[in-house]
């Protein structure tokens, strides 16, 4: 006999997050104009016109009131893909993620079951003769391996600047675009990146032009920076069927002292807090202490998991975008408005051919379409 799955149990499996689409739609570069990439708009679900789609990011400014926080990711993405050739001569290819130990960083590797430990890697560039490498352990979690670089490079600021010199930007393998190198150094950093570390853009940020920043401050709404290192707990693919107990690997979020402020005195009025982006909300959502029953500033790595079921306190509305089946940040959108609606209007996102993933175009979620109104008030 069948039983009808509650959708809670339904929620909990990763198979329920999938969806097909055409690869046409994948976009392979930015809109020519930032803001002006095509926007979806998320409404209450009881309104006979739930969405929109006959919009453009430009329209954000439309949608939000003076006094509202806007909330974006400063972090910057690293030239963090690195040639490195073994003591064969056989090429291979690092990807940079994050410091283990003094001068020891973790790298995903391609192909990394040629990178044995105590083995010794040459930096391939004509300009890198003289630096050696060396591989010093595997990292269970993740696949990679513990590479040791020159004992200079023992900070996000030093390894930033070898970086710049040898380095590729770490571009998703699903863009596949004829444009020059020194294109993506550009179209693949938000207008206001300014802290080096990340290893992929936080893409909702990409939609944000100079002009349009400042067509949102000219209106009276508060532009407040946080950051976000956006990492392996991002992009990695979700590997496990049963999301019941799905972890996430962590990812270093700073939020400040007046940011926090600024949220505590939004609470207190009818204005809203709009994250740019899923790396915003997790950043956000990670400063409120279930101890205190409060908000505090944090420097710290987190592995907070956002998926259906979870309770926002900090933010009320978000701009994003169009993200890949059975992902982590499909999960937590989902949390926001639910998965059989989100999943319903990817339908018709594909329907009316927006453009998806990293260089696509942008949905709002807008607060009167969250499932569930801000708990935290002050």
């Amino acid at each position: 006999m069948n039983f009808e799955i509650h959708n809670e149990e339904i929620d909990h499996k990763l198979e329920a997050y999938d969806y097909i689409l055409d690869e046409t739609l994948i976009a392979n570069k930015p809109s020519k104009v930032r803001h002006e990439s095509r926007l979806m708009i998320v409404r209450d679900s009881s309104l006979e016109e739930d969405f929109t789609t006959n919009k453009y990011t430009k329209n954000l400014l439309d949608e939000l009131r003076k006094g509202d926080l806007v909330v974006v990711n400063d972090t910057k993405v690293m030239k963090a893909r690195l040639k490195v050739e073994l003591e064969n001569g056989r090429l291979v290819e690092l990807l940079v993620l994050e410091k283990a130990d003094e001068s020891t960083w973790l790298c995903l590797a391609r192909p990394a079951k040629k990178l044995k430990i105590n083995s010794q890697l040459n930096l391939k560039s004509s300009l890198a003769k003289d630096i050696k490498l060396y591989i010093s352990g595997i990292d269970k979690e993740t696949g990679g391996r513990f590479i040791t670089f020159p004992e200079n490079i023992n900070d996000l600021i030093s390894m930033n600047n070898l970086l710049d010199i040898y380095g590729e930007i770490p571009l998703p393998p699903y863009i596949k675009s004829a444009e020059e190198e020194s294109f993506h150094e550009n179209s693949y950093q938000t207008e206001y990146a300014s802290n080096p570390g990340a290893v992929a853009a936080p893409t909702a940020g990409l939609h944000l032009s100079k002009s349009l920043i400042s067509n949102l401050k000219k209106k009276g709404i508060l532009v407040m920076p946080i950051t976000l290192h956006v990492g392996y707990g991002t992009f990695k693919p979700i590997d496990q069927e049963d999301l019941s107990n799905l972890k996430l690997h962590k990812e270093w979020v700073s939020v400040s002292r007046k940011v926090v402020e600024e949220i505590k005195r939004v609470k207190k009025t009818d204005r809203r807090v709009i994250a740019i982006g899923t790396t915003s909300v997790r950043a956000l959502e990670s400063c409120y202490s279930n101890e205190m029953e409060d908000l505090i500033p944090i420097a710290k790595y987190v592995d907070l998991v956002i998926k259906p079921g979870y309770k926002f306190k900090v933010v009320d509305g978000l701009l994003t975008n169009f993200h890949l089946p059975k992902s982590s940040l499909l999960l937590l959108v989902s949390a926001m408005i639910g998965r059989e609606r989100l999943l319903n209007l990817y339908k018709n996102a594909i329907r009316e051919k927006f453009r998806f993933f990293s260089y696509g175009d942008a949905m709002y979620i807008s607060p009167d379409s969250f499932l569930e109104k801000n708990k935290f008030k002050l």
